[in-house]
């Protein structure tokens, strides 16, 4: 437990308006079942997009007298038409699993390629009524992913495609107003990757201890003591992966080490969570589900950290709201799947997926998710404030509306590699990183 100096304590700033259970609906799915298909998750997704792209792409191209064809199918001949769909890219870097079964006759998470487009892919345009081959430099050029709804003005080629002459997205969601004015920060932590082997490293005892206020100089222990949540994006575990064959390996089944890790885990965030309110992400390394929306982990896991009201395991994604600012927040998985798929910064791609209006459009196609069949969750139906996604390369930028909406867009560093974590003031919402050096 850590301890600090009576005398030299400083009182930490509280939060005034922290909001989660308002959003906690949005991606929890219950018990889960896969009967279903995935082709209904996409026709949720077209459906609730298509009316906002609609909006603006009559906006755009109807006073240059070009109007929509309804369906991709019924193009017909060279005049200028724009049509509504969502983009599928025909890839051989794409993983096939049956391929792989094909191949090694063993199902497992296959290792993705790092890029999918490679200058090879095909680009075609769904809706209901089929698809239709992308063509142009306008493709060629664009920011794209599989999964993302677009509208696309162009006119059909003598080889049956379309040629893309220019497109528009659905554009970022309305904003709630946000009204915090005091200088208090939420710390953004990710990757803290303990392990079996390491469960509390010095770095992340130094990093308890400043999020505390019990490391560091005068004016680190004013900053800390202004800091009113801390956020867990994602990886707090490292939990290693039984071996194929494992349930005839009685020593691969040894959960024993897992559960001290849990344990071990659980002492050190408590020290966090008896400071400040805590809210956990999981990510791919916890013992969450390996779809998204990935679910809490769960409470018992966390005997010592649940003693404490404000401590929250949450889902990945989750929106939350603290002071009255909007936060939505990844472990990372959507970003680096879009990073497959464009040469963009992982902070560009991010602030990309606002202006498509879904924070996971790769998924189901090269991202895992759960087969929703009476909404797609991934649909940014408010935009936030701030979009922040763990396990990354720490970088900061900011998307636009066309309607006024700014959303602070921030890349959280993995801090097991870096020793950084993010300092977010939610009056100004400027960032900073902080590095914990635990040199002495």
């Amino acid at each position: 437990m850590l301890v600090m100096d009576v005398d030299t304590c400083i009182p930490r700033a509280r939060v005034e308006h922290a909001e989660t259970a308002k959003y906690e609906s949005e991606f929890k799915t219950g018990r889960r079942q896969y009967t279903q298909q995935f082709n209904t998750l996409y026709y949720k997704r077209l459906n609730t997009l298509k009316p906002f792209i609609l909006n603006h792409a009559r906006t755009k191209w109807e006073p240059k007298k070009i109007h929509l064809t309804p369906k991709v199918l019924n193009v017909e001949g060279p005049e200028p038409t724009f049509i509504v769909g969502t983009i599928f890219m025909d890839s051989q870097a794409k993983p096939s699993t049956l391929a792989q079964v094909e191949n090694t006759h063993w199902i497992s998470d296959p290792t993705p390629p790092r890029m999918y487009r490679d200058g090879t892919e095909t680009v075609y345009l769904e809706d209901e009524s089929g698809r239709i081959r992308l063509v142009g430099d306008a493709v060629d050029k664009a920011v794209l992913a599989s999964g993302v709804v677009a509208a696309m003005m162009g006119c059909e080629t003598q080889a049956g495609d379309f040629d893309v002459i220019d497109m528009c997205f659905a554009g970022m969601a309305e904003q709630p107003e946000r009204t915090c004015s005091e200088d208090v920060f939420v710390a953004l932590v990710s990757g803290l990757n303990a392990s079996v082997e390491q469960p509390v490293t010095l770095e992340m005892q130094v990093l308890a201890e400043y999020l505390c206020g019990a490391a560091g100089g005068a004016s680190d222990q004013k900053t800390s003591a202004r800091i009113v949540q801390t956020v867990v994006a994602g990886n707090i575990m490292n939990v290693p992966v039984p071996p194929i064959g494992h349930t005839e390996d009685a020593r691969a089944n040894d959960r024993v080490p897992v559960q001290k890790l849990v344990a071990s885990v659980d002492a050190y965030l408590s020290d966090i969570a008896a400071c400040m309110p805590l809210a956990l992400l999981p990510g791919p390394g916890d013992p969450s589900s390996a779809s998204l929306p990935q679910q809490p982990l769960h409470p018992s896991m966390f005997a010592q950290c649940r003693q404490y009201t404000g401590f929250r395991t949450l889902t990945n994604p989750a929106y939350f709201e603290i002071n009255n600012v909007l936060l939505l927040g990844t472990s990372g998985q959507n970003v680096r799947d879009l990073c497959r798929y464009s040469n963009e910064t992982p902070c560009q791609l991010a602030a990309q997926s606002l202006q498509w209006r879904h924070v996971a459009p790769t998924a189901p196609d090269t991202l895992w998710c759960y087969p929703f069949t009476e909404h797609d969750p991934f649909v940014v139906r408010t935009t936030p404030h701030v979009y922040f996604a763990g396990n990354q390369k720490f970088e900061a930028g900011v998307a636009v509306g066309t309607e006024g909406q700014k959303t602070k867009v921030v890349m959280v560093p993995e801090f097991s590699v870096s020793h950084e974590i993010v300092l977010l003031n939610l009056r100004t919402l400027e960032c900073s990183t902080v590095h914990i050096d635990a040199c002495v």
